[in-house]
Formats: structure tokens, sequence, C-alpha cells
């Protein structure tokens, strides 16, 4: 790498941020380089077969409505299967349904029989949620990232939500998606991942979450991209590696936020952490696509999905995969600790599951609490540049956007 004669913008890291960046610049006619640490492009998002089932690094959803997959991505090639919107909650020992009649008005009947129940939510808690959705619908996504910058809990709270929903309801499912089962994550992020809900679905891939980093990465050059190579420093015009250093008009650092500060001596953050149990199960505890819920907080796990009723794909015949995620937990006995709690809910029959695989994953995402500012800058001095979610927003979206944004500030200083 250290004999290239035209000097490329190099770009350190290969996850979604650092493939975005990269492709962009790349379609724009300028030389770059793209050099990863590990085995494969994908960084967070990825997909691993095992035993012939199609794990992905944690549980993961992609939402339909961010608007980066348009602009950067062949959706239709991705080939989404969906998740039907809503969840199923398990409280007081039994699951409850709360769907959304809008997107899908079968879930109408089952929806108001949890109303009336009052399990999970009351009838006013249902006027209230519709009166959000209206507002979200009517209000664009840089608007709602410029609101109120107030904890969630104290936003819903704000808004008139009874204590139970948001116990049973917004925390697992809000809080799950991003990864802070305390709701202490900006309001302003809980409005646009809603919006993105209401307006979308929640889908993956068919052959898996890979599947989205694959497609970006075959729009390089197969020459451009270099694996296995850690970096150990960069400047402006160069980044070192273990062979030497490689030159560069342009150097962007597309790491998580914490390797990110490192390698440009910021300081380091406390990040979202997150941890998935996968299990193989003979036999699927719900015949359902929607994500379950965990209403009474009686574990590690806030929400469930049968993947392999989404996409058959992510599991052989005759066989079932369970995804038990517990956003913000990790620990030696989270695997113990999750199938103790799913006994509690489907019974003894979860014993026979086989555990495929713990996925502990200290940088789930970056700390979006309040104080929370979207859209920071990606240049940190003239041809150095940083980007990744944790310069946008903690979320597939964010990272796509970032690498953009930062590419297009890169051939911007060109012009």
């Amino acid at each position: 790498m250290s004999t290239l004669t035209d000097r490329p913008v190099v770009v350190v890291g290969a996850g979604l941020a650092g493939l975005s960046c990269a492709v962009t610049l790349h379609e724009a006619g300028a030389p770059v380089v793209v050099i990863e640490s590990g085995d494969d492009v994908g960084g967070r998002v990825r997909t691993d077969e095992v035993d012939g089932f199609l794990l992905d690094r944690g549980f993961q959803v992609l939402l339909t409505a961010y608007p980066e997959l348009d602009r950067q991505l062949d959706v239709e090639a991705l080939e989404l299967e969906l998740f039907d919107p809503g969840a199923l909650i398990h409280t007081d020992d039994r699951f409850w349904e709360l769907g959304d009649p809008l997107q899908r008005p079968a879930s109408l009947i089952p929806t108001l029989r949890t109303a009336v129940s009052r399990s999970v939510a009351t009838p006013g808690d249902l006027i209230r949620l519709l009166a959000l959705r209206l507002r979200l619908s009517r209000t664009d996504v840089p608007d709602l990232l410029r609101g109120p910058d107030v904890a969630t809990i104290d936003a819903l709270t704000t808004l008139g939500f009874s204590n139970r929903s948001i116990q049973r309801f917004f925390r697992p499912l809000v809080g799950g998606i991003q990864l802070d089962p305390s709701l202490n994550t900006s309001a302003r992020m809980f409005d646009t991942i809603l919006k993105m809900l209401f307006t979308g679905r929640a889908a993956v891939p068919r052959h898996g979450m890979k599947t989205i980093s694959q497609q970006l990465g075959s729009r390089l050059p197969s020459s451009s991209v270099h694996l296995h190579v850690p970096v150990r420093s960069v400047t402006a015009s160069a980044v070192r590696v273990d062979s030497g250093e490689v030159d560069a008009s342009a150097v962007v650092v597309a790491t998580d936020g914490n390797s990110a500060a490192e390698l440009l001596g910021r300081a380091r953050h406390t990040p979202r952490s997150a941890g998935c149990v996968w299990f193989d199960a003979p036999e699927a505890p719900t015949d359902r696509r929607l994500i379950v819920l965990d209403g009474d907080r009686s574990g590690p796990v806030s929400n469930v999905a049968v993947m392999s009723n989404v996409s058959s794909r992510y599991a052989p015949p005759g066989r079932h995969l369970i995804a038990a995620a517990a956003p913000g937990f990790t620990g030696a006995d989270l695997e113990q600790q999750a199938r103790s709690q799913l006994t509690s809910w489907w019974g003894p029959s979860v014993q026979s599951w086989t555990t495929l695989r713990v996925d502990e994953i200290e940088y789930g995402q970056p700390d979006q609490t309040p104080h929370f500012s979207p859209k920071r800058s990606v240049e940190v001095k003239p041809h150095l540049y940083v980007c990744g979610d944790h310069r946008d927003t903690g979320s597939i979206q964010g990272a796509l956007y970032s690498g953009r944004r930062c590419a297009e500030a890169i051939l911007q200083s060109r012009t």
C-alpha cells in the first residue's frame, strides 16, 4: 500500500459509515483506499453462518423509512422481509397485542382488547399515541432533531402517558431499539425513531443484515479494500500501519466513536452496550412476525424475535431461530438468565433450546442522552475527517448519512 502513487483519500474503517463515504468518493471519481482491521466489511452490521443459521451481530432491524436507504442502496436487491407493525407484550403471565391498525387493520380488535384490559396501556394512552403519531407525521426529521432535548422518559410523562404504558410498552420497545432501557436517551432520537416506525416497517434482509454492507462493498474496486490491517495512528496526510505509512490526500476516521477518539486524541465516552442470546428451537414459541416485549422487567431480555418467522433463510428447514436481545446487559450469566426468563414466558420447552451463540457488544450505539447534538462537524482540521453514527444519530440511517456527508465535504473542499 505504501507504493500508491495517486494519493487517495484513505478511509479507516469499513463499517457502514466508512463504506458509504468510500462509495460516494469513488463514484465521484476520487481515488480511495479503505483500511479495515477486521476480516470483512460491515463493522457492527454483519452476519455469520453458524450450523446453518444466520446470526447477525446482535439483534438488529432495518427501518424501511430511513431516508438514506433509497439514496444509497438498491433496496429491492436486499429482499427485505418485514416484521408486522406493533408488538406482543408479555405481562401478568400472558401476551397482549398492541398493534398499529393504520398499517395493519387486523390488529384493531386485539389492540382495543389490550386497551380495555389496561394491562399494558389505557384507552387514553392509545388516544395520546394517535395524537403523537399525527404530530410526528406532520414534522420533518430535521425539525424533530432540533426539538426539545430532554430525556425520553420525561417527554413521555409530560405528554401524559401512564406509567404502565411507559414501563410495559415504551421501555422495552424504544429502549430496546436505542439500547437504553432507562429511557434517558434524548427525546429528539425518540421522536425520530417513532416517526420511522409509524411511516415504515421494521425489516431484515432475507439473507441477513450483512447484505447491506456487502452491497455497499461490492461498489468499490476489490483492490481498494484492505482487510486485517490495524491502524496505529493518523495524520491529515498519512495513515500508519504495521507495514509502514499510506500517503493520503485526505484521511477519514470512520470507526466507532471510542476508536475514533483514540486515533484523534479526543476524550472517550461511555457507549450503549448490547447483549443477545441466539437459540435454536425445534418448535417456534409463537408463529407471529411480531417483536415480543418484556412488560414486567422480568430479566435482562427486553425483546425477543423469532427470526425464522420473518425470514425462513435465517434457520435450516425444520428449525427455528430465536433472538433474545438484552440492551445494556452483558455478562457471563446472560445465557442462563435469558433462558430462565423465557422459560417463565413459554414454559419448560425452552430448556430444550440449544444456545448457538451469546453476543456481547461493548459498543452498540453512541451515547445520545440530553445535550445530544446530531449533525456534528465531520472536519477535524484540513484534510482530516471523521464520520460515523456518533457524528449524527445512533442508527443505520446515521451511519450512512454521516459517511455520505463526510465524502461530500471532502469533494466540496476540492472545488
